[in-house]
Order: C-alpha cells, then structure tokens, then sequence
C-alpha cells in the first residue's frame, strides 16, 4: 500500500535525512511563532449594549431603555439568546450569538439593528462592547507624585492614556476604573434665585447658550479673504461665574450672584483601591477576541514603555502594570515544553527498556518531535492556536505506535540467520520486490530487508492509526462549547497523527538503515526478565482456571460499573491561573461610602497573607457601564506569588480556607465567592451569571421570586459540598418618590415639568 512511499525514501537516503534536518528547522520556527493561549475561548460572540440615563430608576431603565433595545435586538440574524439587566440609570443587554456566527458580522447587523429600530428617550445613545470572556488580557495603574490628585490622574486616564491604548491595533476597549471625573458645578441658591426673580431652568439655559463656539461666512480684507468665527467656549469657572442672566434695575444678574461656581467631580458609580490605597485610577485593556494573545500582549507593552518615556505623562506620573495575560501564557507554554519533553524522555526510557537496544529505542523516539513539528507547523499555517489541553492531551505512546510496529518488525527479520533472510526474499518473490515497473532486487541485502519489513506491516501500521484517528470522531462532531473547546484538541491530534504515519514510512526506514546493525541478536532486559516471571506463573494459572478467572473479571467489572456513579466528574479540568478572584455581594441598600471601609478592611486581610502579591479592589461599576453592578458588589484580583515562594507545605485550597475564615468572621452578612480571574469570565459570559452554577426561577411577581429565591438558598445549603452560595437580588434599592400633587401645583401656578427640574 506505502510501497512507493517507502522505496523512494529507501533509494534516496541522503535526500531524506536533508529533508529531516530542514524540516526540523523549519519546526522550531514554527514553535517559535506559535501563539499559545492559556485558555480556549469556549464562547461564541457575545455583544454587550450599555445604555446610560443617570437618575433613572431601575423600573424606568428597563421600561424606557431595555425593552426597546431587547425588542429591536431580537430580529438581528443569528441571535441564541438575549439577557438584559436593569439598574438605577443603567441598562445593560448581553447578546450571545450562536456558535459559528461571525464576530464582525454580527457587530454591524447589531449596529445596524439599533440605529434602525431602537429610538430612546433624552438622546440617548446605546454604546456596543464586544465581550471577550478571555479578552482582558492587561491591567495596569496609573500612578502619579502625592500633589497629582485623582481628578488629574483620571482626567489624564480618559483623555491621554486611553486615547493612546486604543491606537494598539487588536485593543477593542481600555475599561477606566477609580478616580474622579472632573466636572464644572455650579450650585443654586434658591433664595437668591428667588430674590432675583430667576427661575432654575433660566439659569441652565444660561449657561447652556453662553457656552458655545459659531462659524460664519468669510470678508474680503483687501485682498485677503478671512473666516469669521464667533468664539463663546468658556475657559474656566470665572467665564461661567460671568455669564449674564438678566437684568435687576439696569444691573446684569451673573450667574455667580445667584450660585457658587466651583470645579467638582461627577457623582461616583464605583471605586478602585490598592493595598492600602483607598482610592486609585485603574484601566483594564481588551482585545479583539479574533487576534492572538501574544501579538496583542506584546504591542501593548510596548505602548505602555513609550507612553512612560516619550513625555506624553507629566514627569512622575506612569503606568504600572499589575497583570499581564503573557505570564500567564508564558507559564503554560513552560509546562508544556517540560511535559513534551519529559514525555520524551519517558517514551525513550520504555521503549530502551523493553525492547531492549538502545538504536532501536532511537529510531522509534524521533517519531515524536517529528510528529509535533508536523502539528505545529499545520496550526501556524492555518492561524489556528494552541493551549494546554490541545498539546497536553497528546498522547506519546499512540504517536509511536505505528514506528515500534515496524521497527520491531525490522528488528525481528534482522534477528534470523542468512539462510532464514535469504529464503524470506525468495519466498516474496521477485514481484513483491518491484514498484512502479523498478525491480529493487539490484538493492543490497539490507535495504531489501528494510524494505520488506515495512511493506510486511504497512496495513497494520495504516489501520492503527486509522481506528486511533476514529476514535476522535466524536470529538470532531461536537458542537457548542464541547465544540470550542475539544475540537482543536482533536485537530491537533489528528495532526500529530497524520506526521507520525508520514513519518514511519519516510524517515523510520532510512534510520533503520543508518543505525541497527546487520546482525541483532535478542537481549531479554532485567526488566522484562522480571515481569515474565511474575507473568508466566499467573498466566499459566489463568488458563488453567479459565472459569474461575473469568468470574473474577466478571466480579471486577461489576464492581467498577457500581463505583461509577460515585466518582467526581468535571467538565474540564481547573486551569491554575495563579490569582484569586474574589466577589463580594454586601447588602442590596449599601451605599457607595459605606462600603468603601469594608472593601478596603478585605484588601488588608488578604494583603497580610505572604503569599499574596497584591490586592486590587473593584467597589461599584466603572462610569462607562460595562460592568452591570451596583454599590453592594465589590470584585477583588489578587495575584499570587508562584507556589515554589510560598510557606513549606501551605496549598491554595488552604489560603482560600483561611480567607473565608477570616472573612465570615470579620463581615457577617456579606457573602464571598471564590473564583479565578479567566475562569469567572467564562462562567459568567456562558451562564450570565456570577458564579460557576445557579438557579434561576421566572415568574411574574418579583416579591414572590425574592421570597422563593432565599427558600431555594436554604435548601441548597443542605447540600454536601456547595460552597459559596449567594443570591442576586431584584429588589431592595430604596427610592425617595417625590410625587407631584398635580391639584397643588396648579394652584401655584406651576407644572409637573418644573417641579421635576428642581428634583
């Protein structure tokens, strides 16, 4: 069947080993630009909608804000499901696509969606992110001298820094955290109002006309033609202080006699903090979720060194980064170049033992580097990545298969004496030995040996490998997330697969050549000494109690099959990232201050642990909305040092143990989930939920489903093994409703509309 293939590499040996030699060259350069993920991303596209009307209750957000953008979403082509969240002044819409739909695709039907079928109240603008649950891929702080205050430090956050990061081609987003966003104020008296007979919406209005930029047409001046532009931007709070209002008995009335000008900051959705620092100016950097880590990571190093160097900051501010996904990617690549070449080794180590020569064992370990270059090479080729569980999985012993196959062959035919190899080749005959009308009789005794030997086996060699390729079928087959996340496993074992049997019949041959010896004799090791004499007696046994023998296989396969079910299963394995990720849900009518001391008291906690790097608090939702939380959610990220640092004998387990001591202890009534930073991304994006199982009730009356949902919570405490468990609530925000007395304020004289103004 491989006649061809094995007689050309046989007659053309130096040509070959060349071939191997380029070959291998051209692997390692294909290792060296293999982008390695840490993670598969599992999730298809998935498109987050923010919509922002600040002062809006919940009910109000999803009525005027939600609902439409649900409504106008739905008919966007290959949509699997819409999840939507309401807040007090945001909406927040998740759209998940279904698997195999293309990301920029679906963007622009979304886009296009939105502007043609969603209309919303008070000019507001639906923001599209793309959601990328493996997409934040850089954190960083910036950090400025004790003068330089969180105002400057967040203005320089929105205006500079994140300007600069979304140039980095691949950056979809730079989500700012903490700081204080600068804004002019401009504080009413109410009774100067009145004693000047100035009305509220007068004064905005004022100040809304006085602060404008117009353009006319041109004058000729002399020969000259010169643009005419009216300029009325105000500079600075005195310009606003001087804005006229009317006029009192001939005397303008200013804006600054009847209010107090000031620059403030805008009302705080959220706070980030540091170790001791309660209050900071955080960014987290997006990707595109289409692009490769490792190109984007190191782009964005880069920009991050020359925004640090070139004077775009003022001189002791800088950006320092707190995560950065490449380590993360840099220690996965590490354990899997060890457990490779461990594998190797290991591979070797059997197959010298056991077929003991040492040649042999050569021969049949190159299969495996050749094998993985072949994979590697068709993955870059095809842009596809690589992760820890597709080059993990590759199993070693399946890639040498088909070599000890037809190396032990080989060994076995060179194992007869000459009158035993001469009658072998008479007994094939002349015709076995000719390939496309060439007679190889002309060859030497050796290489006809070389050549019958694998031609004896190449059926067999084929068809081992052919029932190993099905046995990933399923695999291929899968859909959804099994799909994205198996499915590159199975290509890159299909690969691997695909050089090894390339492999066998090409470069196996020709180092059979080079390497074994004419005359081979068969050396049992001790090892094998060893085991047949355990063996040989119980098999002997065996047979002669075939009944009872076969009872006992019975008894044993019976009691396996019982201990099944009782065995832990899991999806996937967990991924060890190396950091914690810490939720913590405090009462739903917790204001933003009042957290503030608790989340700050946790970053202690956790910052005395020596294991811990640093500890970075989320308190809120960012201004831009992406997060859909409220002041009772606070999120914690805290890297670890690596385990080689830690105290003799201390586990991560027993960190999150000691933690949640710690925590149940000093906060009651707060409840804590424990998570990694990837892995509760995935969670969240695939379930759309905080956490990695939930239940979720539907129905019509939200007071019944908050008093239902603390009944489900204490059934499932009953549970063995459920750990952090915890409840979203729906309600609990207080409102204060001023509800207008439409009767009363006739009487005044006044409408609902002014009253509302003044709220």
């Amino acid at each position: 069947m491989f006649r061809g293939i094995i007689s050309f590499a046989l007659s053309r040996r130096p040509v070959i080993m060349l071939c191997l030699l380029v070959f291998l060259g051209a692997g390692v350069a294909a290792y060296l630009k293999l982008n390695v993920e840490a993670y598969p991303n599992p999730a298809p596209v998935i498109l987050e909608i923010t919509a922002q009307a600040p002062g809006l209750s919940a009910e109000e957000m999803e009525r005027y804000y939600t609902r439409p953008m649900e409504i106008g979403l739905a008919t966007t082509p290959g949509v699997d499901n819409i999840r939507s969240t309401s807040f007090y002044g945001l909406s927040f819409v998740r759209v998940t696509f279904k698997y195999g739909v293309d990301y920029y695709f679906a963007y622009t039907q979304a886009a296009l969606n939105l502007q043609q079928n969603v209309s919303l109240p008070n000019s507001v603008q639906p923001q599209i992110q793309s959601s990328s649950l493996v997409g934040e891929i850089y954190r960083y702080q910036l950090v400025g001298p004790p003068h330089y205050g969180l105002s400057n430090l967040r203005t320089l956050q929105d205006w500079v820094v994140t300007k600069r990061l979304l140039t980095v081609p691949g950056i979809m987003q730079v989500v700012p955290w903490g700081g204080t966003t600068k804004e002019y104020q401009v504080e009413a008296d109410l009774h100067k109002l009145d004693g000047y007979k100035v009305t509220l919406p007068q004064l905005i209005s004022a100040i809304g006309n006085a602060n404008t930029n117009v353009g006319g047409r041109t004058v000729n001046i002399g020969e000259q033609s010169v643009n005419i532009r009216g300029i009325g931007l105000v500079k600075d709070t005195t310009d606003i202080g001087n804005i006229v209002l009317s006029q009192s008995n001939g005397t303008p009335v200013l804006v600054k006699d009847v209010a107090k000008v000031s620059i403030g900051y805008a009302p705080r959705l959220g706070k980030a903090g540091r170790d001791d620092q309660d209050d900071v100016v955080t960014g987290i950097i997006v990707m595109n979720r289409t692009l490769q880590t490792n190109e984007v990571v190191a782009r964005v190093k880069a920009e991050v060194e020359k925004i640090n160097t070139d004077g775009t900051l003022p001189p002791g501010v800088k950006m320092v980064p707190y995560y950065d996904r490449s380590t993360l990617v840099g220690v996965t690549t590490h354990t899997v170049l060890h457990n490779l070449i461990f594998g190797c080794v290991l591979v070797f180590l059997i197959q010298w033992v056991f077929l003991g020569d040492l040649r042999s064992a050569i021969i049949v370990s190159a299969n495996i580097p050749i094998a993985l270059f072949f994979s590697i090479m068709i993955l870059v080729m095809q842009g596809e990545s690589a992760n820890l569980l597709s080059l993990g999985a590759v199993d070693f012993g399946i890639i040498v298969d088909s070599a000890v196959i037809l190396v032990e062959n080989v060994f076995r035919n060179f194992q007869k004496n000459a009158t035993e190899q001469a009658e072998m080749l008479e007994d094939i005959g002349a015709s076995k030995l000719t390939v496309e009308g060439r007679v190889l009789s002309h060859w030497p005794e050796r290489l006809r040996l070389i050549f019958m030997s694998a031609v004896q086996v190449d059926r067999a060699v084929l068809f081992s490998s052919a029932i190993t390729v099905a046995a990933f079928i399923p695999l291929f087959t899968m859909q959804g997330v099994e799909g994205q996340i198996f499915g590159p496993m199975a290509r890159t074992y299909a690969y691997a697969l695909a050089g090894a049997l390339i492999a066998t019949f090409t470069i196996t041959p020709v180092l059979s050549f080079y390497l074994l010896p004419k005359h081979v004799e068969e050396a049992e090791t001790v090892f094998v000494r060893a085991i047949r004499r355990v063996y040989s007696p119980v098999l002997v046994r065996a047979l002669d109690k075939r009944k009872t023998t076969v009872i006992i296989g019975g008894v044993f396969l019976l009691i396996a099959g019982l201990l099944v079910p009782r065995i832990g299963s899991e999806f996937l394995p967990t991924l060890e990232e190396g950091n914690l990720w810490i939720r913590a849900t405090m009462p739903p009518t917790i204001s933003l201050e009042a957290g503030t001391g608790k989340v700050e008291r946790m970053r202690q906690i956790l910052k005395k642990h020596p294991e811990v790097i640093t500890a970075v608090s989320q308190h809120g939702r960012p201004d831009d909305g992406s997060d859909a939380a409220g002041f009772y959610n606070a999120e914690l990220f805290v890297p670890l040092k690596p385990f080689d640092e830690w105290r003799s004998g201390y586990t991560k387990d027993e960190l999150v143990a000691d933690v949640q001591k710690e925590f149940a202890a000093e906060f009651p009534g707060i409840e804590f989930n424990f998570s990694q930073y990837i892995q509760d991304n995935i969670e969240e994006g695939l379930s759309g939920v905080k956490g990695a199982n939930s239940v979720k009730i539907i129905g019509p009356d939200l007071n019944v489903l908050e008093k239902l949902s603390g009944q489900v919570l204490h059934e499932m405490n009953q549970v063995k093994g459920v750990e952090d468990l915890g409840v979203f609530h729906v309600l609990g925000q207080p409102n204060l409703n001023i509800t207008v007395d439409r009767a009363k304020a006739a009487r005044y004289g006044l409408n609902t509309g002014d009253i509302t103004a003044v709220v």
